[in-house]
């Protein structure tokens, strides 16, 4: 059980058998009254997001959550499956479930996944995945105008900015929370 002076950024509390998570808070004792702690909630299974005010003295629930060890298989239509590697049961997720993280599943990767009530609402990746450039446009020796960037696709149809030496085929390593290019991988 958590009391509102628990209350910070990045919490997970359960409000009306539903989780959220804490994305921004704020405190404020105003000159006469009770602490104010302002926070902008995000449930964690539709995505929603909505502004609340809560009193010292508040309490909520600690949200149930579990995360398995699960691998992703294959794509069907806006649903991705994952199975469990302990004990192999499939589940599936939607696009809207997974958001940034689409970019960079590759079939076979191994990732946390995120579940309540027995049901999955997220993932956790890797922090950083290797993807191989399909696209990118050839640099010419001494051309700086352009900048010291050069836009370039892997092969989930990401498209990020890498060096411009940087040329089609080659792998990369690619920091999953940003979406940016960290290096070369020299095999």
């Amino acid at each position: 059980m958590y009391e509102s002076s628990d209350l910070r950024k990045g919490l997970k509390i359960e409000i009306d058998n539903e989780p959220y998570t804490v994305v921004q808070f704020e405190f404020s004792k105003p000159g006469k009254g009770q602490a104010l702690y302002r926070c902008k909630l995000k449930n964690m299974v539709t995505g929603n997001q909505f502004d609340r005010t809560y009193r010292s003295g508040d309490k909520f629930n600690e949200a149930h959550l579990e995360e398995h060890e699960m691998e992703y298989l294959y794509a069907e239509k806006n649903r991705y499956c994952f199975m469990n590697t302990s004990s192999y049961e499939q589940e599936f997720l939607t696009e809207d479930q997974l958001e940034d993280a689409i970019h960079f599943l590759q079939e076979n990767m191994k990732c946390q996944v995120l579940f309540f009530q027995e049901r999955p609402i997220g993932i956790t990746l890797p922090n950083f995945v290797e993807m191989t450039v399909v696209q990118s446009d050839p640099w010419v020796k001494g051309d700086t105008a352009s900048g010291s960037t050069k836009p370039a696709t892997v092969d989930t149809g990401y498209t990020l900015q890498v060096p411009p030496f940087l040329e089609e085929g080659e792998i990369i390593r690619i920091d999953t929370r940003t979406g940016a290019y960290v290096e070369r991988v020299k095999r």
